[in-house]
């Protein structure tokens, strides 16, 4: 062990918090989270303990170790999840198990919304809290956050009143009595909750109670005080073992990336832009968003083309004017910097749009083969610092109007764009395959007379596909249609495979 690292090992707090350790490049080779960050990153250097020889092999590359101190366990779990993410160190994959990822469920378009824990998200308009890496630290936190946020985990509603209804963990969705926009307040509550905001909701609740007190609606502050008890007894409880929301001006990635561009402060809010589309049909965008350096995806967005062709440029200038809309910058604010997925092209296509009224805002390019950082020269809100670069082990390269900045993969700046840049790239993906598969599903059934949408999705869960239904026999289709609709829908497959040829 080197004097450096002997000596942060005196200097680790007794507090939560998420711990990095770095190979001799300064590379992060392993990001963990501790209860007590001075026992569990001590442990790693305690002679008598049992390694398994994967966990050998990581405490011999150990050359340094950094920590981000938080409030509160849960805090940690969540930031632990979106670095892992970000960073992906090797040692965090070698030594996790074969099991997928889990995240908290809520689909706020219900009546009576359910909160469950599932390894699979998908595109089904409901929103997802995660990833993460321990389901049983995140069960244990919403066990003891239930207590003052009841909430629902009913898929069906029961016929009676369920157990946890009559135990004060469940609000009674089944019983008819339960207030529909008094439940979903409470529900965002837990949310603000799940995305680190415990410490400021507690400071608004205990307001709120007391003005309730102060006008003799004791009831109602009651349920407050029971609010804030839990989430002052969260931070108290040990949600997983020494076994086992960051400052923004601490964040790696965020320090480096400010002073890199000149910016004034911190970017609060990134957001990342990519195009989807096969061929020029089909063509989306996506505005993914990062708030404090992690993935904030109840604020993503979508936008369907209403350009026709495969033309990126004119793509990325229509998503940006869509974006910076009067009506969108009233909703959704304005963002602290910009990240195109592409080169000089796509980032002049959105600078198009925003040099005259934001160019205030510090817009820049992550070109995908060598990961090259793009920056337009005479863009007013960003000032290039190539003291920086070398600072970095990078180097830097004017083409014309464009200066190209290549940084090691491995810093910093380059994990955090390349994690939303491939987060923006999954989403655009994602929706461009559901408009794909629509269209490809309704080219014929569609048109079919007698066929609704109910009958479509029958068709289609009996039969898999449309290619599946066009291949079914004529008794398995009689069998789901009758006898008429059978026989028109089979002309109609005649048809298409006969205009395929």
């Amino acid at each position: 062990m080197n004097k450096k690292l002997e000596k942060k090992l005196k200097e680790l707090p007794k507090t939560p918090g998420v711990y990095f350790h770095k190979n001799v490049a300064g590379e992060i080779i392993y990001v963990g989270k501790a209860a007590i960050l001075k026992n569990r990153v001590r442990q790693y250097f305690q002679e008598s303990r049992n390694r398994d020889p994967k966990t050998e092999l990581l405490v011999q590359e150990i050359v340094d170790v950094d920590w981000q101190e938080v409030d509160s366990e849960i805090e940690a779990l969540f930031l632990e999840a979106e670095l892992i993410r970000r960073y992906m160190p090797r040692y965090n994959i070698m030594l996790r198990d074969d099991k997928a990822m889990s995240y908290v469920r809520i689909n706020f378009k219900d009546k009576y919304p359910s909160v469950t824990l599932t390894r699979r998200p998908l595109d089904d308009k409901a929103d997802y809290y995660g990833p993460f890496l321990s389901a049983f630290a995140v069960k244990k936190a919403l066990k003891y956050l239930r207590r003052g946020f009841p909430y629902s985990t009913h898929n069906q509603l029961p016929k009676r009143a369920c157990l946890q209804y009559h135990l004060g963990l469940c609000p009674g969705p089944e019983t008819g009595e339960l207030e529909e926009k008094e439940y979903k307040t409470n529900l965002k509550k837990l949310v603000r909750v799940l995305k680190g905001q415990r410490k400021t909701l507690m400071q608004e609740i205990e307001k709120e109670m007391k003005r309730l007190a102060s006008e003799s609606q004791f009831e109602k502050a009651a349920v407050l005080r029971n609010q804030l008890y839990s989430l002052k007894n969260l931070g108290q409880q040990v949600l997983f073992s020494d076994k086992e929301f960051q400052d923004i001006s601490k964040d790696h990635a965020l320090a480096e990336i400010t002073e890199l561009l000149s910016l004034k402060k911190p970017p609060r809010r990134i957001e990342g832009y990519d195009i989807s589309h096969m061929s020029g049909t089909d063509t989306v965008a996506s505005m993914v968003v990062f708030t404090n350096g992690a993935s904030d995806k109840a604020k993503y967005r979508k936008f369907k083309s209403r350009i026709k062709g495969n033309d990126d440029f004119a793509h990325m200038n229509e998503v940006i004017t869509r974006r910076f809309s009067q009506k969108n910058i009233e909703q959704w604010g304005k963002p602290d910097l910009l990240l195109i997925d592409g080169g000089k092209g796509q980032l002049q296509s959105a600078l198009d749009t925003l040099h005259v009224k934001y160019s205030d805002i510090p817009v820049i390019g992550l070109a995908k083969k060598q990961e090259e950082i793009v920056i337009k020269n005479d863009w007013p809100a960003i000032k290039l610092n190539k003291k920086t670069i070398l600072k970095l082990r990078g180097f830097s390269k004017e083409t014309d109007d464009f200066t190209l900045v290549e940084l090691p993969h491995s810093s910093n700046i380059v994990k955090l764009l390349q994690r939303i840049r491939d987060e923006s790239h999954r989403f655009a993906v994602s929706y461009h395959s559901t408009l794909k598969t629509k269209r490809q599903t309704s080219s014929m059934l569609d048109d079919v007379p007698g066929i609704g949408p109910v009958l479509k999705k029958k068709l289609l869960k009996t039969f898999g596909s449309l290619k599946g239904v066009m291949n079914a026999r004529q008794t398995e289709l009689e069998q789901i249609l009758g006898e008429k609709k059978a026989i028109v829908l089979r002309q109609y497959i005649r048809a298409e495979k006969k205009q395929a040829k």
